[in-house]
């Protein structure tokens, strides 16, 4: 059933992009730009540094000097707190990338790793703060209540997985004696930098394409555009700015997919956890999970 069903929309889509191809260059032109202006100068530094630290054994230090209060606020092994850094402040997917790391190399184990995973893959304070409050909101003293509804809600998350997911925290598995430097071990993390952000500007040029094709459909219908927004969180923001609703209401819908990161997120994510086990449906449900307590934060927020 589910191969028929993939099977149908590959040839719907086929069909639409043969009908609408001025849509789909406008689509693949959005998703390229935005990947070329924004993705690479913002994640490709964090991915090489996170990626040749981890080679390297150097994250021992960032460890060292966080790991005992991050693993003691969520409950995880030392690190883990590497995992929750890079997930909380540097951007979709790569807290997923660095937690699918993790697993592989045997340093934490896959039970915490799902438990991770259900929190610690964010849109990144840069975005929310930069795109989403001053560009998309434009009001600037909503800087500060937006990250604490955005991160306060992954928290939450985290205290309600925690019950779910029963593991030690091992703090043997990370026993770094002796970090080294390497030229070849830099080329090599240059490497899996860009090969990551080749599939992640893969996924967001494919979901702009479909953003757009979407946008073509006759209904104008505000609840479609609620809809179309989730597949992309960039473009989507966009379309539920203009939204003929109320500041408030824009606000809410607007951190709630900055929450939840959209279906090009998810696609990105699950790129990033090959051969570890982790499930990306899972992941799925506690970010929407996280968008609904995001909303509702931001609710209670509004009528304070």
């Amino acid at each position: 059933m589910q191969k028929t069903f993939l099977g149908i929309s590959s040839v719907i889509l086929f069909i639409s992009m043969l009908i609408f191809p001025k849509a789909v260059l406008l689509g693949a032109s959005n998703g390229l730009l935005l990947w070329f202006h924004i993705i690479i100068p913002t994640l490709f530094p964090f991915l090489l540094l996170s990626t040749f630290l981890l080679s390297t054994k150097n994250i021992c230090y960032i460890t060292n000097m966080f790991g005992s209060f991050i693993s003691y606020i969520f409950g995880v092994s030392k690190p883990s707190s590497y995992c929750i850094l890079v997930g909380f402040l540097c951007g979709y997917p790569l807290g997923a990338k660095t937690v699918a790391d993790f697993v592989r190399d045997g340093l934490i184990s896959q039970e915490e790793g799902r438990y991770l995973l259900s929190f610690c893959n964010n849109t990144s304070p840069s975005f929310i703060m930069n795109y989403l409050v001053l560009k998309t909101l434009n009001k600037e003293k909503l800087l500060l209540p937006t990250l604490f509804i955005l991160f306060f809600s992954s928290y939450l998350i985290s205290i309600f997985e925690r019950k779910r997911y029963h593991f030690t925290p091992l703090n043997r598995h990370f026993s770094f004696h002796k970090p080294v430097w390497s030229i070849e071990a830099f080329d090599l993390a240059v490497l899996d930098s860009f090969e990551s952000l080749v599939k992640i500007g893969g996924y967001i040029i494919f979901f702009s394409v479909l953003l757009t094709l979407c946008q073509q459909i006759p209904f104008r219908s505000p609840i479609f555009q609620i809809i179309f927004s989730s597949l992309e969180i960039t473009n989507g923001l966009k379309l539920l700015a203009n939204l003929p609703f109320s500041f408030q209401t824009r606000y809410i819908l607007c951190v709630g997919l900055t929450a939840f990161g959209g279906f090009c997120s998810v696609a990105q994510t699950n790129c990033m956890l090959h051969d570890t086990g982790l499930s990306i449906c899972s992941y799925t449900k506690q970010k929407l999970a996280a968008a609904v307590t995001a909303s509702i934060l931001c609710m209670l927020y509004c009528k304070i």
